[in-house]
Order: structure tokens, then sequence, then C-alpha cells
């Protein structure tokens, strides 16, 4: 079922255990101080339980490309992210599962090791103490896994007024960050675009997800990234953006680029 994985290989993170916790279509590659494989299996298991308990009574909320109500006055943690992920970003919540789902393990994680990284099919949510640097993996562009991010650990004063406006969507109150990427044309997700990859930058794991999957929706040759980076800065939670499509590249906001050595 899962393809296009050999990318994982290559982000073992020094001095964290690396394992694998798979459940239907949830497969998560975790990295934490220590082998957390049945805390992290059994959070899955009750993450999934809530959304398909709530998709047996709502089945638009499965189905739908545009945002959803819930139908319910007091819902899962889970499933209220997702609903409000789609909002923002006005595509359906399940553009949000992947990301929620990694980010639901990683918090439940951050219990029991001070640094997470819980990847899941190219959604990743992570805490770590230092400086981390994503690859971007692209597809069959020429650009794949050769161009990274470098994101610095959360700093302590992101609600103290600080200038710099990217900073100023930060919740003090959530810990971790995110780093999610849509594609047009790796992976299984359903994608109306093209781009080879849209990677989005947030604090939200499942706003992340989300808003990927919309600006990657736009992406259908090079000449979109820029339509696509406007539409993706006005998203609500969005900090940074990085679209690949073919030999092109676009970027906006908080992101620091680097290469990537093979």
């Amino acid at each position: 079922m899962f393809k296009n994985r050999e990318y994982r290989t290559k982000s073992h993170r020094q001095g964290l255990t690396p394992f694998i916790v798979t459940v239907k279509e949830t497969d998560l590659h975790i990295q934490a101080e220590s082998d957390l494989s049945e805390i992290a299996l059994r959070e899955v298991l009750a993450l999934r339980g809530f959304v398909e308990t709530y998709i047996s009574i709502h089945h638009q909320f499965k189905t739908s490309f545009v945002p959803v109500e819930p139908i319910l006055p007091v819902v899962p943690k889970i499933i209220a992210d997702m609903i409000d992920a789609g909002k923002k970003a006005r595509v359906g919540p399940m553009a949000a599962i992947a990301g929620a789902i990694a980010e639901h393990t990683g918090q439940e994680l951050l219990k029991y090791s001070s640094e997470v990284i819980v990847e899941n099919g190219g959604d990743i949510f992570f805490k770590t103490n230092s400086d981390t640097v994503f690859s971007i993996f692209a597809g069959k562009s020429p650009l794949s896994m050769k161009i990274g991010v470098r994101i610095p650990p959360p700093k302590s004063n992101f609600n103290t007024g600080a200038e710099n406006s990217s900073l100023k969507s930060l919740n003090i109150d959530k810990i971790g960050m995110a780093i999610c990427t849509s594609s047009g044309t790796v992976g299984h997700s359903i994608s109306f675009g093209k781009a080879d990859a849209a990677t989005v930058i947030s604090q939200s794991c499942s706003i992340a997800d989300a808003a990927a999957t919309a600006i990657g929706n736009i992406v259908k040759k090079e000449s979109d990234i820029e339509k696509a980076i406007e539409v993706g800065q006005n998203i609500e939670g969005v900090d940074g953006i990085v679209i690949i499509k073919g030999g092109r590249l676009g970027a906006w906001g908080d992101v620091e680029l680097v290469k990537v050595s093979p």
C-alpha cells in the first residue's frame, strides 16, 4: 500500500530512536528519545476510532471537498481541528487528517520524550531542541531532495509583540511545529493540481496539511506558482510556503531554504 517512502532512510535524527506505527491507511515514521511504539499505537487507534465513528454519523465529513460544520455540540479535539483547518483553507476536513493524526500522536508522545518527530506520508509534526532541516521530496522534479527547509526550535517569545509578522499567528500554548507537503504527482492523496510539492509551515499540523492541499490544487503548471502563493499567504495560520513544479521553485514567509547534499 505504501510507496515512495525511500526518503525515510535519510531522515534519521542523531540521538533519537526511529520506529514505525501502521494502522490501516495510517503509516507513521516516528523518532523519539526511546521506542514509544506501544504508546503511539494506542493513540493512533484512539484517534482513528474518533474519526471513523464520527464519519459513521456524518458521511459528508469524509466525502466533502468544501468546509463542513459539526453536527454535534461537542466533538473530539481531532474532529474540531480538522473542521477548523478545512474552514481556514477552504477545503474538506479530510484534507487535514494525516496532519491531525501526526500532531495528536506527537503531542501524546511529548509526555514521554522532550523531542519528537512524527511523519505521516509527508506531513510532519515535530518538536526538537535544535535546528532541523527537512528535505522536500518532489517526485521526478530535478529539485527533489536537493532543497531543504531549516526550522529553528520554537522560541518562548512568540506572543510577546515580536516584529516578525509570521510569528504573531503562533500560539504559545501549543508545543511543536509542522511542515506538510501535498503533491499532485506523488502519492495516493487526492489533489486537483499537478504540483510536485506544495509545502506549508505552520504551528498547526492540521492547518499545514489542509493548506498544502489547497495550495497544491491551484498549481497545474509552473506559471501557477505565484498565484498559489498569493492564496496560501492569506490562509490563517500559514507561516511559510515552498512550491515546486518541474524545475521551478517559489517560496514565501518564514522560510530558510538550504541546499541538501545527496
